[in-house]
């Protein structure tokens, strides 16, 4: 954990000119290491008939029923066998899906936006109704906090640099102030999983968090026990769901056209029903950019602060 952290989204200096920021650079030689050392040619197209489906934190941690159920379905449906790809960060799955390591991954709205000239939608989720969440800012439940004006001085925990709901929502709020959560904040850290986020804020570890709110609710209903310890102070408008994006080069090629079917009609298959019921989605819809200007908005707004 490292104190007063924040990761603006502008490129750095030295990056002038280049659509990536060496932050993003300097993740995505790690991961594309990462997929070299895996064997050879995986990195290549020159590979097998396997399809690549990437998984980000936006997942509800590493549930093996939910995993083993999710693969079953995509390779039943799509015809040919599929790996489940997770990795720690946003970035890393983010590097991988432009390298064109991955054919498609489940992503944040937040690097969405960041690439979004080489990145396509393949499916947005659908969840109480709509291809929408929110960002909740959360405490102890026994806190005296009441809203934002009494966050200042807290110890933070967000959950990447690289999420919409986990760190760009706050960072343009505080923005909207001029300030930064480094200026705001007494200390914070990432904890990369919004389920530890709210570990964090239960335990005391933090006195205040970025969460995920679609992320936070279904805790409450799979782990009250932890979420009953904390409090949502204040949650965002309505956002675009974390999506699921392709590189824009392979949008509309066989395997991305298959992928997208697949998550399209999975309300319509008994095994799919059964992924989407512990994810508790309602299913997938084919979604648009409009979705996101939202999220593309805050991230201007945050960029303009510097």
């Amino acid at each position: 954990m490292s104190g007063n952290s924040s990761r603006s989204p502008q490129p750095s200096p030295c990056c002038a000119g280049s659509p990536f920021g060496r932050r993003w650079i300097l993740g995505g030689l790690a991961a594309l290491g990462a997929a070299a050392l895996a064997g050879p040619g995986r990195a290549t197209e020159n590979r097998s008939d396997e399809i690549r489906f990437g998984l980000t934190p936006v997942f509800l941690n590493s549930d093996l029923e939910l995993l083993t159920r999710l693969k079953a379905y995509l390779t039943a449906s799509v015809g040919r066998p599929v790996e489940l790809v997770m990795r720690r960060t946003y970035q890393e799955i983010t590097a991988l899906l432009l390298s064109g390591y991955l054919d498609a991954a489940w992503i944040c709205g937040y690097p969405f936006i960041q690439y979004q000239d080489r990145l396509s939608l393949v499916a947005v989720p659908v969840w109480r109704g709509q291809p929408l969440y929110q960002s909740y800012l959360i405490v102890g439940r026994e806190s005296p906090i009441s809203g934002v004006s009494d966050l200042r001085g807290d110890i933070h925990a967000f959950s990447d640099p690289d999420s919409n709901s986990g760190f760009l929502v706050t960072q343009a709020l505080l923005a909207d102030d001029g300030e930064t959560p480094s200026t705001y904040f007494r200390k914070t850290f990432f904890t990369y999983s919004h389920r530890d986020v709210v570990r964090a804020v239960a335990s005391g570890l933090a006195e205040s968090g970025s969460v995920d709110g679609y992320v936070w609710e279904v805790m409450s209903e799979i782990e009250p026990d932890l979420t009953s310890k904390t409090r949502v102070v204040r949650k965002s408008e309505w956002l675009g769901f974390p999506p699921i994006a392709c590189a824009k080069a392979v949008r509309g090629k066989p395997t991305t056209e298959r992928i997208a079917q697949a998550l399209l009609t999975m309300s319509d298959d008994a095994a799919g029903r059964q992924v989407l019921d512990i994810l508790r989605l309602d299913g997938f819809t084919p979604g648009d950019d409009a979705l996101f200007r939202g999220i593309a908005q805050k991230y201007d707004q945050v960029r303009r602060l510097g």
